[in-house]
């Protein structure tokens, strides 16, 4: 496998985020790779054709004057086909290497202004942090696998996206979530909705922090049951809210039995939530509970910012 030269300590800290990351995708880059090299050769035979159209290499005898400019003809438009081809595919390529590096085009930018509540400039400012995250996870991949010889860090962990570790510093340290690791978890497997448990993409990053910062009740409401929704299956059991309530309270030395006091919890909860009386909470039942009183949005443990914490991250956005 060949390898790949690391950025200088002195480059730019967006120019060596951007380096390291992209070092990081050994994979990805040499899919991307072999298939540049395979349009780059189509391109090529099409090129060899159109300059050869009478088809008349290696003594081959040259047709007749009518056939001969049908044939030019029919490669010149042949030609034009696979350049168009080409140049799309290329394009596509191009558009995932700089999704995956968190650069954006002006259409692709555009579109996540239109599909989230940020404008532009906020946008623009998100992509720099997504490449600095993932810098942070390669590096932290490479300081693992030199700290523990026995464990190999996957290959192109770092430039799926944002993993888990470096998500969860990022809700502590800037959005002044702490909570405990079961909810923790949750939030980072329900950021990305379809792509649970995997790292965060450069969309599902975006698309998540609208919800997250700027969201509205009903796309806030939508995430927090999917927090909650521990397994997923459309509703919040009584042994889920059990096991989120009783990891989010405090023990006291004098209780006897802390699980009592968390039973009375669940309880008090399917009285105020479960609105068709079935026992467990259904996503209806949650959304009309939270229509009649907000307050009951994070009942289950905290799973959204402050709203200083979110004022003070939109600021420096727009530095």
């Amino acid at each position: 496998m060949s390898t790949r030269r690391q950025p200088k300590e002195g480059a730019g800290p967006g120019r060596s985020a951007l380096a390291a990351a992209f070092t990081s995708n050994t994979k990805g880059g040499a899919m991307i790779m072999k298939s540049v090299s395979i349009f780059l050769a189509s391109g090529r035979r099409a090129s060899a054709q159109s300059r050869d159209p009478a088809g008349s290499n290696n003594g081959t005898a040259a047709q007749p004057t009518g056939g001969s400019q049908q044939a030019k003809e029919h490669q010149g438009a042949a030609a034009g086909t696979g350049r168009t081809t080409i140049s799309r595919d290329n394009r596509r390529i191009l558009a995932r290497m700089d999704e995956l590096n968190g650069k954006l085009n002006p259409k692709m930018l555009e579109m996540y202004k239109r599909r989230t509540h940020f404008s532009k400039v906020e946008v623009e400012a998100l992509c720099k942090i997504y490449r600095k995250l993932v810098a942070n996870a390669s590096m932290n991949s490479k300081a693992l696998a030199a700290s523990n010889p026995g464990v190999i860090a996957k290959a192109g962990s770092s430039m799926d996206g944002i993993d888990r570790s470096v998500f969860r510093e990022l809700l502590h340290s800037t959005f002044d979530i702490v909570t405990e690791e079961t909810l923790m978890e949750r939030i980072f497997c329900a950021w990305e909705k379809g792509y649970e448990g995997l790292p965060i993409r450069l969309e599902g990053w975006l698309m998540g922090l609208s919800t997250f910062l700027k969201g509205s009740q009903a796309e806030k409401t939508a995430f927090c049951f999917r927090v909650y929704d521990l397994n997923s299956d459309g509703f919040i059991t009584k042994d889920e809210m059990f096991a989120l309530l009783r990891n989010c309270l405090i023990k006291q030395p004098q209780d006897e039995d802390p699980d009592e006091g968390v039973k009375d919890l669940v309880e008090i909860a399917l009285r105020k939530l479960d609105m068709d009386k079935d026992g467990k909470i259904s996503f209806q039942d949650y959304q009309e509970a939270i229509a009649e009183e907000p307050l009951l949005l994070e009942a289950f443990g905290q799973c959204l910012p402050s709203d200083r914490a979110t004022m003070s991250f939109l600021s420096t956005l727009q530095a």
